[in-house]
């Protein structure tokens, strides 16, 4: 590659008030049952904070320089933290690494969690964009999905952010409920764009493995060609409303609040990533490689001081490079220059020209030498275009000449 990538900053933290039957992320419930009443147990927020400056500290060599455009502060729960802890974590932050002056520094919070002095307090201390986990506006699939908060709590909350001073709100939905209609699934997006956020994040709702509905199904399930229409009206919907989709469940006001964080993760940037679970992917000029990480997922393992906060570290192969970069790039409704393979990998594109040729041929990626981007057809085949790229394919990339990465001037 020719230079260094964009560098962002990904924060995990673990806690939430109770797991809910949906989630696959590392997320630990606070509250306990035990008989028959229930009880909950208070985050170590302070030693939490602490154990992640000092991971932050054993990842510094790794990015010497470099400056960091945007942090995403995920969980869990993180307006769970107090606004003392929040201010402290970014402090240490700012300490450590250089912030770009328009820095987006994005907190993820419930409205079960949403207290107005606290949102005032995260502003002040540095986060300007807050990402509301709302899932549904109506009770009855807020208590399916196992939330904690209502109706009015969802839209309440987006009040107090917008008060407390917040330019940039995203509204997280989803659909496909059990259950739910046609005519629900668009109240729902109806009733988020009435607020007026410059982010909507609209995700299907989908049975992923170690989960509680995983395990136990809920029952009326949407099948597929209902889960299809819902997804084509919401989008239409979306659309006429301005929210441009620029990945596949995604959506940006008039195109012009797009998540750095997650924009840089899907364009193959770089990213630390500090917490229990969390994951990062850096690269690195002194080794000539791009590496993934892993941190300890437990968070009772992660807080141990006797053990090392990795827990997985691993150099990416080149066979491995297409598909990683692929992985990501194909998700962006605009795709990504064609350059920009070369310039994140560091393998020139006559490499995957064949398999790019067999995705054109079948109509799945545009006709386009200067892009890679999915037709609307491939769209809907990601699976099948991503298959192309898969390792088996560049076995032989293994022994071709390294590109050199330079340090950023």
């Amino acid at each position: 590659m020719t230079y260094l990538p964009p560098l962002t900053l990904y924060i995990h933290y673990p806690w939430c008030v109770q797991k809910c039957p949906y989630c696959d992320f590392n997320s630990h419930g606070l509250q306990k049952k035990a008989d028959g009443h229930k009880t909950n147990s208070t985050p170590p927020e302070n030693d939490y904070i602490d154990a992640l400056l000092k991971d932050l500290d054993a990842e510094l060599p790794s990015v010497w320089g470099r400056s960091i455009s945007a942090i995403f502060i995920g969980g869990g729960t993180p307006s769970l933290m107090s606004v003392e802890s929040m201010d402290r974590l970014l402090s240490g932050v700012r300490a450590r690494l250089p912030f770009l002056a328009d820095i987006e520094i994005t907190m993820e919070a419930n409205p079960g969690t949403v207290e107005a002095d606290k949102f005032a307090g995260f502003f002040e201390a540095g986060v300007n964009r807050i990402s509301i986990g709302v899932q549904s506006f109506e009770n009855e699939f807020l208590s399916t999905l196992g939330r904690i908060h209502n109706s009015n709590d969802a839209q309440q909350a987006f009040q107090i952010a917008r008060k407390a001073g917040f330019k940039n709100i995203n509204i997280d939905l989803m659909y496909a409920l059990p259950n739910q209609s046609i005519k629900q699934a668009m109240q729902d997006l109806k009733t988020a764009i009435d607020l007026k956020p410059e982010h909507i994040s609209w995700y299907q709702l989908t049975l992923e493995p170690n989960t509680a509905f995983h395990h136990s199904p809920p029952q009326n399930m949407a099948d597929d060609d209902f889960t299809a229409d819902i997804s084509d009206k919401g989008l239409a919907l979306l659309q006429g409303s301005n929210y441009k989709r620029y990945e596949v469940s995604t959506f940006s006001k008039n195109g012009d609040f797009n998540c750095w964080h997650n924009t840089n993760y899907w364009q193959f940037g770089d990213y630390l990533g500090i917490g229990a679970g969390a994951h990062g992917k850096i690269t690195r000029a002194d080794t000539q490689q791009i590496t993934r990480t892993s941190k300890k997922r437990s968070p009772k393992d992660y807080l141990n001081i006797e053990i090392p906060f990795i827990d997985k570290t691993y150099p990416l192969s080149e066979e491995q490079m297409p598909f990683e970069f692929m992985l990501n790039a194909l998700r962006l409704v605009d795709g990504v220059e064609a350059s920009s393979f070369y310039e994140r990998t560091g393998i020139i594109n006559q490499h995957i020209e064949n398999s790019l040729n067999k995705c054109r041929q079948k109509k799945l990626i545009v006709d386009d030498k200067d892009k890679i981007q999915t037709t609307e057809f491939g769209y809907q085949y990601l699976n099948e275009v991503l298959s192309e790229f898969s390792d088996e394919h560049f076995s032989h990339l293994n022994n071709h000449n390294k590109i050199e990465i330079k340090e950023i001037i």
